[in-house]
């Protein structure tokens, strides 16, 4: 699959319908059941998750019909993992940052500057941090596939001027997801974060209430962030994912051999949104300077020493506990502060 933005939007042209109706014939279905995320239709998630839904119709025999609601549809992410938990939807993307208001260490993946590229990014996740994450979250008795969906190393906009090194960020208004760890970590850097759910973010950055936001490439580019924002730094300063959640009653409603098929075509949908991120990541940069973006590189070692001096990593570590810190550390190979 070749991707690039105008493909994304050719894909996404094959399922706005699911946005407003359910399938023909999807009332004959034994589970109809809701998957509700965040993220406009064009983006890789939902164009991938589209494609798992129809094959896993197929291979169910009609059985399981899953109608998706992209782009807050049903409610912020906060509203909808409340709604996830009750069983108002039963599947639901989110990333562990803000999953961790209900599952504290969930969001130990995303520390800042823990990641120093893909290349332990997958290890770690598919490996034994992210078994560790999953048995956190089913503790708080949700559901979650094995394999994590990518959202990808986030960057910093800015309408006010390049964020270069930590010093630019101090006094800076910023929007951050509703999550502990990301307040702490611009608190940090002497910012001014701001939470504010994503369905906020356009009309926050239009409206001045604050400076910039952080998200990676493909949000950046895919909510059209640029008509709002002048300069993108490249800070890589959190790696992020999603990880798909279901309802535990709506789950374990489904007989063992039908969860095997939706697990299955979750799980391998996920894997190709991973590949088609990387292939969009490596064309965004042009795009978005076409777009009118300013694009600068910025210096990861001095937000690493703004962390550490203030603390930060130390705090967090005492947060998730040494066992779990360990993990972490063994994951990214370093010494975290």
């Amino acid at each position: 699959m070749k991707l690039n933005r105008r493909t994304l939007m050719l894909g996404a042209a094959a399922v706005p319908l699911v946005s407003t109706i359910r399938y023909a014939g999807a009332q004959a279905a034994e589970f109809n059941y809701k998957y509700a995320n965040n993220l406009p239709l064009t983006h890789p998630m939902n164009v991938r998750a589209q494609e798992a839904m129809d094959k896993i119709r197929e291979e169910t025999g009609g059985r399981v019909a899953i109608q998706i609601f992209p782009n807050n549809q049903l409610g912020a992410d906060t509203d909808m993992l409340s709604q996830v938990r009750s069983g108002g939807v039963e599947f639901f993307t989110l990333s562990p940052l803000i999953l961790s208001t209900l599952v504290a260490n969930a969001s130990i993946s995303g520390i800042g500057f823990a990641f120093p590229s893909y290349d332990e990014v997958w290890p770690a996740m598919d490996g034994e941090l992210g078994a560790y994450v999953r048995g956190e979250i089913e503790k708080s008795n949700l559901v979650v596939m094995e394999k994590i969906w990518d959202n990808g190393f986030r960057q910093i906009t800015s309408s006010v001027g390049p964020i270069a090194t930590a010093d630019d960020l101090k006094g800076f208004k910023i929007r951050v997801p509703v999550s502990p760890l990301w307040t702490s970590m611009f608190a940090a850097f002497e910012s001014a974060p701001a939470s504010i759910n994503f369905a906020e973010v356009y009309s926050a950055l239009q409206t001045g209430i604050v400076d910039g936001q952080e998200n990676p490439l493909a949000i950046i580019s895919t909510a059209k962030l640029f008509e709002v924002q002048k300069y993108l730094s490249l800070t890589n300063h959190m790696w992020d994912g999603f990880w798909f959640l279901a309802n535990k009653r709506a789950w374990e409603r489904m007989p063992e051999d039908v969860r095997e098929i939706v697990a299955r075509n979750i799980d391998e949908a996920a894997l190709n949104e991973r590949a088609d991120v990387a292939e969009l990541n490596a064309g965004l940069r042009g795009e978005l300077e076409s777009n009118g973006m300013a694009i600068n590189e910025a210096d990861a070692a001095s937000f690493r020493e703004k962390l550490t001096d203030a603390g930060f990593y130390a705090e967090w570590k005492s947060t998730y506990g040494e066992d779990a810190w360990a993990i972490l550390e063994k994951a990214v190979g370093a010494d975290l502060g």
